[in-house]
């Protein structure tokens, strides 16, 4: 889809081997699209792995901190992989399909993935790396279900298809696995096309939302989207040196559902108790908190900031760090280093967007 996000006027950038649109119209203007409206992502850049075998199931329980064990065929459920110390490989979603499972994950991390559970691979498992065969395409917004229902014949299934679930479809004659999935904190769904035909479901999509006043999405709202609702960007707010326990990340991680990769760690942890806490915060006066910032508390550094943006949908500075435990209260006053500056900052409870249509 380079073509269209050329004809887009795009403004292109290199992000995990593929030159990725950063943004077409502005990051404020493609954010509060999918707030109020309808986006169009391009994000064939994520990976997917394919599993299968009779031995899959077990294969993924062990490997993963969910439980794979209550998904149904036609189920999504959010999960990570660990290191036996606990730190985090990486985060994604795994489907349920009929013979096989889908598992995408983070661009930036598709050839280490694929080493770790290949490393670990049993028999009866089949692992394959199909990141090069598909292509994935996400439309989010209050709308986005209005477009898709113009252009999809099953509209009854679509309609009624609940929160990270998914079923097999089509739109102009291309087949697809759509699921109701998403990283913004709007109703949304993510198609994910295998060989030639996205672009057509691109152009199909894009005339149906005309209507609607349908935005081209780049990676710079996307990331202002999901920080708006505290979900995690690996790389930033975890990675190998962070686990689950600490990164807000417990309800995916399901000590009791028998033995995994990091559970003694993570099991440790939990009952000593973390030392840190990854906390969303809001700025109490002018300011952008970036990656990096120290957090301070009585002039002391406690934690250092993750992620940080300036919110277009609250218009104020809001940010995600890591806070030793003693200060990591919601409604605690904490200050922000900026360029030798420190600006009062307080702790909140997320998400920081409450009004999304996610469960719409």
């Amino acid at each position: 889809m380079y073509n269209h996000h050329l004809a887009l006027k795009a403004k292109m950038t290199d992000f995990a081997g593929f030159e990725m649109p950063l943004q077409y119209n502005g990051i404020v203007k493609e954010h509060l699209a999918v707030r109020e409206g309808v986006g169009l992502f391009d994000l064939s850049h994520m990976g997917e792995f394919w599993i299968s075998g009779s031995g899959a199931e077990a294969f993924l329980q062990r490997m993963t901190t969910n439980d794979v064990s209550v998904l149904d065929v036609g189920q999504a459920q959010y999960t990570a992989l660990c290191y036996d110390n606990g730190g985090i490989v990486d985060d994604g979603v795994l489907y349920k399909l009929e013979s096989s499972y889908l598992f995408v994950i983070n661009a930036s991390n598709i050839e280490k993935d694929f080493d770790w559970l290949k490393d670990h691979l049993v028999e009866n498992v089949e692992l394959n790396n199909l990141s090069d065969d598909y292509s994935l395409i996400a439309i989010q917004g209050p709308k986005a279900r209005e477009v898709l229902l113009k252009v999809i014949n099953n509209k009854q299934t679509v309609e009624q298809l609940p929160f990270y679930h998914c079923i097999e479809t089509e739109v102009a004659g291309v087949d697809f696995l759509l699921a109701r999935t998403g990283y913004t904190g709007e109703l949304g769904y993510e198609l994910y096309i295998k060989g030639e035909g996205a672009e057509i479901v691109w152009e199909v999509l894009w005339s149906a939302g005309q209507e609607y006043d349908i935005a081209a999405v780049g990676l710079g709202a996307r990331d202002t989207l999901r920080l708006e609702m505290k979900y995690c960007l690996f790389g930033n707010d975890i990675d190998e040196t962070t686990n689950t326990i600490e990164s807000g990340l417990a309800w995916i991680t399901k000590l009791d559902k028998g033995d995994f990769i990091g559970r003694e760690a993570l099991v440790q942890i939990k009952s000593n108790g973390p030392s840190r806490r990854l906390v969303p915060f809001k700025m109490s006066e002018r300011g952008i908190p970036r990656h990096g910032y120290a957090i301070l508390k009585n002039n002391s550094k406690v934690g250092e900031v993750t992620s940080g943006t300036h919110s277009p949908s609250l218009k104020v500075g809001i940010g995600l760090g890591f806070v030793d435990v003693p200060f990591h209260n919601i409604g605690s006053e904490i200050t922000i280093e900026m360029r030798s500056k420190s600006i009062p900052a307080q702790i909140v409870k997320p998400p920081f967007w409450k009004n999304g249509t996610l469960m719409s």
